[in-house]
């Protein structure tokens, strides 16, 4: 049997990985005379690497390990699956008992009538299928010049052609030609870095109501959808203000427009609930899934429709899909890691215990004099970063360059938090303990200290005009 261990040294390890392994959203000749970080093993909310180092994984994979990891049961459930039926595609008029069986738990699970699922391999793939869906239900409806999809700049929906595109990093859309065409953003409802003298509440109303003036600007008979995180992942953990979310439903609701929300990142227990859009009061007509579904065991992908959209597309053929929709194993360890966190009542645990916990110890972060806001939401949270905390200021020096300080110090403390820009983030797994929370806070403590000081030598305090 062939097995993959950690059978060489580290800088063996690292050398062999630059010469062969291309990585996602990376620069590689910088990567390669740094040397990746190896992940030999990991249990619970820890990591360990090829040094030995006991890290504590701030961000749940990238967002996903929501139940922790070395949950024996879900290998134990692909196992049993791999060896049962490891493979058949559910094309051709055929289908297969985990498919069945995920389909049936997600449909009990999701709110109001979100009852069918389209499987994909992954959140982006899922987006990709939300692009056709709402075109061709629109067509279906005698509608074909309904085909404009509105999204939000900064926002995330993946890395393939049409995911990116419903993204709106400008970073993104600098590389392959993108967006493609009837794909159109809005500004997004970040009142910490756009929202300058204006109330949050006035400042989330304006944000959606953009969505509207567009709808206006470009005639509602041309309009399919409009798309958004819940909360912005990873543009930063972008929380918005509670007016932003009834004014998109009203808004969406009075122009017939349908309703995509993508919970790739909130859904399956981030936000307290088992759905982004309960916590915040959405009524999605498509809902995409990925990342918690299966706590990142295996990949697996999803969009949940809502029974007036799904009636409309089987009136014909839906020409799309994938070779791994429904994968057989996927499904079934998706299925054991739901059945995990309903009956260890996880979501109970984020509500009750977890989220509580870190919101009090995370604001604490907020009296640190490079933080200028300290914001969570379930059991996600962000650092603005800022020289002038009084005028929320940003950094003189180019966007990012604190921040990836930041970052560093953070594994150099054995904690993995991201950096957005000059934001820092987290989303650990959903089964962290208040003890586990409290050495997240001081690990992170400990490096906005080194951080600050390590700006402070490099002149990097400067604020910007």
């Amino acid at each position: 049997m062939t097995r993959i261990t950690n059978h060489m040294p580290t800088a063996a390890l690292q050398a062999l990985d630059a010469a062969h392994h291309m990585h996602p959203f990376t620069a590689a000749a910088e990567l390669a005379a740094k040397g990746a970080r190896v992940i030999t093993r990991a249990s619970g909310v820890r990591l360990t690497d090829s040094e030995g180092n006991e890290i504590l994984d701030g961000m749940a994979g990238l967002w996903c390990v929501n139940i922790g990891y070395g949950r024996e049961e879900l290998a134990e459930a692909a196992a049993r699956q791999m060896r049962e039926l490891p493979y058949y595609n559910t094309f051709f008029q055929t289908t297969h008992v985990p498919a069945i069986a995920l389909a049936a738990r997600i449909a009990e699970l999701a709110p109001g009538d979100l009852n069918h699922v389209f499987f994909a391999g992954s959140g982006s793939e899922a987006n990709d299928t939300n692009i056709r869906m709402v075109r061709q239900y629109w067509a279906a409806l005698g509608k074909p010049e309904k085909r404009v999809i509105i999204s939000r700049k900064n926002a995330y929906h993946g890395s393939t052609m049409g995911g990116a595109s419903l993204g709106g990093m400008a970073a993104m859309h600098s590389q392959g030609g993108l967006p493609i065409a009837d794909i159109v953003h809005i500004d997004q409802p970040h009142w910490y870095a756009e929202g300058s003298d204006m109330t949050p509440e006035d400042f989330g109303r304006a944000r959606a109501r953009q969505l509207e003036e567009k709808i206006a600007e470009l005639g509602e008979d041309r309009i399919a959808a409009f798309i958004a995180e819940p909360v912005q992942g990873a543009g930063g953990v972008i929380i918005p203000p509670e007016s932003y979310w009834p004014e998109i439903q009203r808004i969406c609701d009075a122009h017939d427009i349908l309703l995509i929300a993508d919970e790739v990142i909130t859904g399956f227990g981030r936000t307290g609930n088992w759905f982004g859009s309960q916590t915040l009061g959405i009524r999605p007509d498509i809902m995409t899934i990925a990342k918690g579904l299966s706590s990142g065991y295996a990949p697996i992908g999803g969009s949940i429709v809502s029974d007036g959209v799904a009636e409309v597309l089987g009136r014909d053929e839906f020409y799309h899909g994938y070779t791994y929709s429904g994968h057989p194993v996927s499904a079934a360890v998706a299925l054991e890691n739901l059945r995990i966190m309903d009956e260890e009542r996880i979501i109970e645990h984020v509500r009750d215990v977890a989220a509580p916990h870190l919101a009090a110890a995370w604001a604490s972060l907020a009296d640190h004099p490079l933080v200028g806001e300290a914001r969570s939401l379930g059991l996600m949270a962000s650092l603005a970063l800022s020289p002038d905390k009084a005028r929320r200021a940003p950094f003189a020096a180019p966007a990012g360059t604190v921040g990836h300080i930041c970052r560093e110090r953070c594994f150099a403390n054995n904690l993995v938090m991201r950096h957005v820009g000059d934001r820092m983030v987290i989303a650990p797994p959903l089964v962290i303990t208040p003890a586990d929370i409290d050495l997240l806070i001081e690990r992170a403590r400990k490096a906005l200290d080194e951080t600050w000081a390590a700006a402070r030598d490099k002149g990097l305090l400067e604020a910007a005009a």
